[in-house]
């Protein structure tokens, strides 16, 4: 029987708003409940990869992302020490993808895309200062207690409110995995690396093992990140003399960089024990967390949403009996622990790595893989998560 309730959103971040369009899409009628007062500014993600385009093209959110962002068509490896290891170019990706290349758009620009596209159409309601309290469920659907104390009531609810999310506890589902003992530091300045480093990609990774680092072009700004040890405390690492010295050791004998933001958090690996329970699911930050080295975080986000709209609409129209979201459990879930948690844990031991033997073996291992265009289409499946999208396709 075809449900005649909204389906309930958790949270308008990235992946709410991806999962109420593709579920608007679809026919499917949403409510989207946004515990803050309006849609966030997050600066944390902006790397959106091939097939996340080719979805949010589907959407009809990608041609504005284009124009807002910054397109990435290569990818470098480099050491601090030695230069650079290897390059990469998507455009051996146009095979496969309708966007051959890495976009750097500051996440939040996505939000507000879908937003605006949304608004006003029959079927999508979007509620600011709804925080979530606790939620009910019962075989006629669920019900989305308010912290007012207001109910909402819907067919299914997806929680897509982030790492700590309310949805997650309230279903009992445990978060397991760990958190790294060093934290992240984003730093941005509008100096311009590509003019002080002959051929730098857009997007370049460096080894080194004392202090490994990433540069990332988005408009207007670079991003660098590097790791803060344990043992320094959280306000000696946002002071601008800790940020001055990370910064001085990008190029030897440079520093002054005017910086416009710094942002410091605590890194996890973590995924929820389940995806579903009846009908309440969890997508994104809710179901999964990683580091940032590889921009998989968000994407996967927006890879569950795409999976699970897809799935839910036809559970929501009465064509499925529910085993779809069964399925939506397996095929997400498996995905991210086989693939993402096992490739960014991978990412950042890569470029931490201390013995000289595992050093040698990573640059060689990143020449080889840039060596011919095969080998390099091969590899940039991997690293632009089409290979995981093939592999969740696989699950039965």
């Amino acid at each position: 029987m075809a449900e005649t309730k909204p389906v309930i959103i958790v949270g308008a971040g990235p992946v709410g708003l991806v999962a109420a369009a593709a579920l608007l899409r679809a026919g499917v009628e949403v409510t989207v409940l946004e515990a803050e007062p309006a849609l966030q500014m997050e600066l944390r993600g902006s790397t959106f990869h091939a097939p996340t385009l080719d979805m949010l093209d589907d959407l009809g959110a990608a041609t504005r992302m284009i124009e807002q962002g910054l397109v990435a068509p290569k990818l470098q490896y480099r050491d601090r020490g030695q230069g650079l290891i290897a390059e990469f170019d998507f455009g051996v990706l146009a095979d496969v993808t309708r966007h051959p290349f890495r976009l750097q758009c500051e996440q939040f620009k996505l939000t507000h895309i879908l937003a605006d596209l949304m608004r006003d159409r029959p079927g999508f309601a979007l509620r600011f200062g709804a925080g979530v309290a606790s939620v009910e469920e019962n075989e006629a659907g669920v019900t989305a207690i308010l912290a007012d104390g207001s109910r909402i009531e819907g067919s299914h609810l997806i929680g897509a409110d982030g790492a700590h999310s309310a949805v997650r506890k309230a279903m009992g589902v445990e978060f397991e995995g760990f958190t790294w003992p060093e934290r992240f530091l984003v730093l941005s300045t509008d100096f311009d690396f590509a003019d002080a480093v002959p051929g730098l990609a857009d997007v370049s990774y460096y080894a080194d093992p004392e202090e490994w680092f990433f540069l990332l072009r988005v408009p207007g700004l670079w991003r660098a990140m590097f790791p803060v040890a344990a043992e320094v405390s959280d306000e000696t690492a946002l002071t601008p003399e800790f940020a001055e010295a990370r910064m001085a050791r990008i190029i030897a004998g440079r520093g002054g960089y005017p910086l416009r933001h710094r942002t410091l958090y605590r890194v996890h690996q973590r995924v929820a024990t389940a995806y579903r329970r009846g009908r309440l699911l969890l997508a994104g930050d809710a179901a999964h967390v990683n580091n940032p080295l590889g921009g998989m975080g968000l994407n996967g986000g927006v890879h569950d949403a795409v999976s699970l709209a897809e799935k839910l609409a036809k559970v929501w129209h009465g064509e499925d009996d529910g085993g779809l979201l069964d399925l939506y459990d397996r095929q997400r879930r498996g995905v991210t622990v086989e693939h993402v948690q096992r490739q960014t844990i991978a990412n950042k031991q890569n470029l931490e790595a201390r013995d000289p033997e595992a050093r040698r073996a990573f640059r060689e291992r990143m020449a080889d893989a840039a060596s011919a265009p095969a080998k390099a289409h091969a590899f940039l499946l991997n690293v632009s998560m089409i290979g995981s999208l093939r592999r969740a396709a696989e699950i039965a």
